[in-house]
């Protein structure tokens, strides 16, 4: 079989089981309306950004680190929620910025998949870490934000000592997933560049021994390959 074909449908099937059936990226779960209606404590008082009930919750002993039926803690819930607020609050207070809930995410990579910029800036600025490893695929919160094209967020995760090139379970880099997992756009050529700028190597190949060159050439992405090709790609 052409191997133009076999990188593709390698891709497909790769893609399908990172994003969900649904072909969109699925991996981190919210609380659902019926979750947050349940909540109470710290969970109630971080998706609402409560700052004064997480102060007196946490002085009343309350477990910060607290977790609701799927793993999630308040920091968790608070990353979703947007409340930066209650993110400076809770990991002022101790919270473990680094806990991983039921997928096995931490609220860096949340904030990542979200694109929500200012709330990674936020979690980082106190002192998250960007060198997790994470999820069910043993990637990264820069694998995840490079297959998506949140290239904004990938320069700050670099800027934070990311992992350039760690191999997930799927034998992707972050390199590798920006050209397989994205559309050759604008946003996924910028996450490229920003990995090539950071110095990621370019000559890790996946499984199938293909490299990020060779899969931008499969995929017709012309701008990714002369990128790749000025910066020494092979």
């Amino acid at each position: 079989m052409n191997l133009r074909i076999v990188i593709a449908q390698t891709a497909l099937v790769f893609a399908c089981l990172y994003a969900g059936t649904s072909g969109t990226a699925t991996a981190q779960v919210a609380p659902t309306s019926r979750e947050i209606s349940a909540y109470t404590g710290l969970h109630a008082a971080a998706h609402q950004g409560d700052i004064g009930t997480i102060e007196r919750l946490v002085a009343a002993k309350a477990n910060i680190n607290a977790v609701d039926d799927y793993g999630r803690t308040p920091l968790h819930v608070a990353t979703f929620a947007k409340q930066r607020d209650a993110i400076r609050a809770l990991i002022k207070l101790g919270a473990n910025p680094g806990q991983l809930e039921r997928d096995r995410y931490d609220a860096v990579t949340i904030a990542s998949v979200a694109d929500d910029e200012e709330t990674l800036r936020v979690l980082l600025s106190l002192g998250a870490s960007a060198k997790l490893t994470t999820s069910r695929y043993d990637g990264t919160a820069l694998i995840a934000a490079a297959h998506l094209g949140h290239h904004g967020v990938v320069r700050q995760l670099i800027a934070a000592g990311a992992p350039l090139d760690h191999v997930n379970n799927l034998h992707w880099t972050a390199t590798i997933e920006s050209v397989v997992l994205g559309d050759g756009g604008k946003r996924h050529q910028a996450t490229l560049k920003a990995l090539i700028e950071a110095g990621a190597n370019l000559q890790l190949a996946d499984r199938q021994g293909a490299t990020p060159l060779t899969l931008a050439k499969s995929r017709g992405y012309r701008e990714m390959i002369a990128m790749l090709e000025a910066a020494g790609a092979k």
